[in-house]
C-alpha cells in the first residue's frame, strides 16, 4: 500500500512538472500567426503539442506570469503581411520583425493595442503605407525603429505624445512633407532621432530650438532654410548630420555645444565662415564640404588634423589642410 502511495505521488509530481506553462490564449494567437505565414520553416518549432514558453524559438515568456512578452522574428524566409493577430498578445513588451524583405503591406493598426510595448522594431522589411497615427497610444514605448522600408506619407505629429520615447528611427523610407512642429515639444524625454534618406521638405521648425536632441540625423532630404536652432551653448547634442539638403544659414553665427563630437553638413548652401569656437571641440569629426563657406580655417583643436575633403568645394575657404590664404 505504501509503495502504491509513493508511486501515485511520483506520478502526480511528474504530471505537475510536465504541465504546460504557455498561456492558452497566447499559444492560440501564435499558432494563428504561424498559419498566416504558411507554416514557414523559420517557425518550425511552434508545434501545438509543445510548450511555447520552453520549446519555441523567437518568443519569450514572463517568468512569473508565463504570458508572452517578446516576439522577435528576423533573418529568414518569411513572406506576406504582418498579421493583425500580433495585436492580440496583450502583454507583449518587445515586437521585432527584422531583415525579412518579403514582408510587405502596411503596418497593422492593431499594434497600437499593445499598451505594454517598450520596443517596436519593424526594419529592413518592405512595408508600405503610412506610419500609424495611433502609435501615440503606446505610452510605454521607448524604441520605435521603422527604418529601411517603403513607408510613405507624412510623419504623424502625434509621435511627440509618447512620453517614454528614447529612440525614434524613421530613416530610409519615402516619407514626405515637413518635420512636425510638435517635435519641438516632446511629452516626456527627448529621443535620439533619425529621419534620413526620405523626401522630407520645407523648413526645420523653429520650435526645435526648445528641444535638446542628443543625436540628430536629417541627412539626405529636401530640407531648406535655417538649421541654427538645432545648436546652442546649453544643448547636449553629440552627433548632428544635416548633409545633402538645401539648408542655407550663416555658420559663423552658430554657437555649438561642447558635447558635439560629430557634425556633417556637406552638400548644402551654408555660408559664412567656420567659427573659432570649433577649435575648442577636441573630439570633433567634421565635414563642411560642398557649401558656400569663406575665410581662413581657424588654427587649433582638431581642425588641421582632418582630411582636406572635409573642407573642399566651398566658395573661398583657405588655410590648412587646404591651400594657404592669399
Amino acid at each position: 500500500m505504501k509503495a502504491l502511495f509513493i508511486s501515485l505521488l511520483v506520478l502526480n509530481l511528474l504530471s505537475l512538472s510536465f504541465s504546460e506553462l504557455c498561456n492558452p490564449h497566447d499559444k492560440k494567437v501564435l499558432l494563428q500567426i504561424k498559419n498566416h505565414f504558411g507554416d514557414p520553416y523559420l517557425l518550425a518549432s511552434w508545434l501545438s503539442d509543445t510548450d511555447c514558453c520552453t520549446s519555441w524559438n523567437a518568443v519569450e515568456c514572463d517568468p512569473t506570469t508565463n504570458r508572452i512578452v517578446s516576439l522577435r522574428i528576423f533573418s529568414g524566409d518569411l513572406s506576406g503581411e504582418i498579421p493583425a493577430e500580433v495585436g492580440d498578445l496583450p502583454y507583449l513588451e518587445t515586437l521585432e520583425f527584422h531583415k525579412l524583405t518579403n514582408i510587405t503591406g502596411p503596418i497593422p493598426p492593431s499594434i497600437s493595442n499593445l499598451i505594454h510595448l517598450i520596443s517596436l522594431r519593424l526594419s529592413r522589411l518592405n512595408l508600405t503605407g503610412p506610419v500609424p497615427d495611433s502609435f501615440s497610444k503606446l505610452k510605454n514605448l521607448r524604441v520605435l525603429v521603422l527604418s529601411f522600408n517603403s513607408l510613405s506619407g507624412s510623419i504623424p505629429s502625434s509621435l511627440a505624445l509618447m512620453p517614454e520615447i528614447d529612440i525614434l528611427e524613421l530613416d530610409r523610407n519615402n516619407l514626405s512633407g515637413p518635420i512636425p512642429e510638435s517635435f519641438g515639444n516632446f511629452a516626456g524625454r527627448v529621443p535620439g532621432i533619425s529621419l534620413s534618406h526620405n523626401q522630407l521638405s520645407g523648413k526645420i521648425p523653429a520650435s526645435l530650438d526648445n528641444t535638446d536632441f542628443r543625436l540628430i540625423d536629417f541627412s539626405r532630404n529636401k530640407l531648406e532654410g535655417d538649421a541654427s536652432m538645432l545648436f546652442g551653448p546649453n544643448k547636449t547634442s553629440g552627433s548632428v548630420d544635416l548633409s545633402r539638403n538645401l539648408l542655407e544659414f550663416n555658420l559663423s553665427k552658430v554657437v555649438f555645444p561642447n558635447t558635439l563630437t560629430y557634425l556633417d553638413v556637406n552638400h548644402n548652401k551654408i555660408f559664412g565662415s567656420i567659427p573659432t569656437q570649433m577649435t575648442q571641440l577636441n573630439y570633433l569629426s567634421l565635414n563642411v564640404s560642398y557649401n558656400r563657406l569663406c575665410g581662413q580655417i581657424p588654427q587649433g583643436g582638431k581642425l588641421q588634423t582632418l582630411d582636406y575633403t572635409a573642407y573642399f568645394h566651398n566658395r573661398c575657404l583657405c588655410g590648412a589642410p587646404l591651400a594657404s590664404c592669399k
